[in-house]
């Protein structure tokens, strides 16, 4: 007992040291918390900037978030507890679009716009994430911001079908209020920015459950050697994937089978999702970012994520490195392509970034009552440390 208590109190003064010292990725604590900021480790390749997804040029995030009311469940009224996440990949994005592909590890959820994006090739409008019952009223404000954007739409230019994935929820949040609304869209959209990401509590995550720990949004980035194309890979999740504490794992550390309280006292019923997005810069068509998704799966599996039956796991990966003409007025176009066999390294960058990714939004995630009472538990940093510590990381 008092050497684990002397581990712990160097592991809390080397904390505080990096919370004071270390830039914004590098936080031990608060919606910027990162694995590296509490010396856990996640692979081999280097963060970005940020350790964000935003580490890829031209991409910004915006984010919009409600927490009001407390106590029993009203229908309609509250407690609130949600949000909306926007993913804006480039400024152009309607005219100058972007290769993408999107897969359904496992599709009990939505992600609308991805029939075309399948269809196409390419990605053509911003992401927006946010709960599942108000997927319509976030689409029908991605469609007005649009227009505001591009007034040709619907007129003298093609229409838009905006992508809007959802989690369920509904543990925490009167869901079937609905209360995110078009404007919010519009105003997570305006408010979109490049730099650092706050995680955790905020936006689509803000009443996301993840391991029957608090979960939400998380997001990290990597960068490949120069001799690799020095390319950067940026993921962010919305991780809401509810019970199956005792399969959590942190850099292969059992971590949730090893902290068996601070569960939520009323257990919800459904498997939840997970929303992963992959940005990259690296010269990739559709057919090599399926691949990537499939990748991102990986790094879910690292942290113990097995997509089950009533689950949502949907993936969709960009590349900003090609401008896909608007409108066919060229007859052909001349993209870049990374070739095939040099691909490993941008896959391995993609595991690591969503396994830190997801790691990131528990780290980053505060204890949150919501309705009913229903509570969801910080994963106890703390503990986390002393855990590795013990298996040797």
């Amino acid at each position: 007992m008092i050497v684990t208590y002397i581990i712990s109190l160097l592991l809390a003064v080397a904390t505080a040291a990096q919370t004071t010292l270390a830039p914004p990725h590098f936080q031990a604590s608060g919606p910027y918390a990162k694995a590296p900021g509490l010396g856990i480790t996640i692979g081999t390749l280097p963060p970005g900037a940020d350790d964000a997804i935003t580490d890829v040029a031209g991409v910004r995030v915006g984010q919009v978030t409600h927490i009001e009311g407390q106590g029993r469940l009203v229908p309609g009224v509250g407690p609130v507890r949600t949000g909306l996440t926007a993913i804006i990949p480039r400024t152009d994005i309607w005219h100058k679009r972007i290769y993408a592909a999107a897969w359904p590890l496992n599709g009990n959820g939505e992600m609308t716009g991805t029939l075309w994006i399948n269809e196409s090739g390419w990605l053509e409008t911003p992401i927006v994430l946010t709960d599942t019952l108000s997927v319509g009223r976030v689409d029908d404000g991605v469609i007005s911001w649009m227009i505001k954007q591009y007034p040709g739409i619907g007129n003298t230019e093609d229409v838009p079908l905006p992508v809007v994935a959802e989690v369920n929820d509904d543990f925490l949040n009167d869901q079937a209020g609905r209360h995110n609304m078009p404007a919010d869209a519009g105003r997570a959209l305006d408010e979109a920015a490049a730099g650092p990401v706050a995680q955790g509590d905020v936006g689509a995550g803000t009443g996301a459950v993840a391991l029957a720990f608090k979960g939400g949004i998380g997001t990290a980035s990597r960068v490949l050697a120069a001799s690799d194309g020095g390319y950067t890979i940026g993921v962010l999740v919305n991780i809401n994937t509810f019970g199956r504490r005792q399969d959590f794992r942190i850099d292969g550390v059992p971590v949730g089978a090893e902290i068996k309280d601070l569960q939520p006292l009323e257990p919800h019923p459904q498997e939840g999702s997970i929303i992963m997005i992959v940005a990259t810069d690296a010269p990739l068509l559709h057919d090599q970012l399926f691949d990537i998704c499939k990748h991102a799966a990986l790094g879910y599996a690292r942290t113990g994520g097995s997509s089950r039956e009533g689950s949502g796991d949907l993936i969709l990966a960009f590349s900003t490195a090609n401008v896909v003409p608007y409108g066919g007025k060229a007859l052909t176009y001349t993209p870049t392509v990374l070739d095939r066999g040099n691909i490993n390294a941008v896959f391995a960058a993609t595991i690591e970034a969503t396994d830190e990714a997801i790691v990131n939004a528990l780290l980053a995630a505060q204890t949150m009552t919501g309705r009913d009472g229903n509570t969801a538990y910080a994963l106890p940093h703390d503990r986390v440390l002393e855990i590795m510590h013990r298996y040797g990381r």
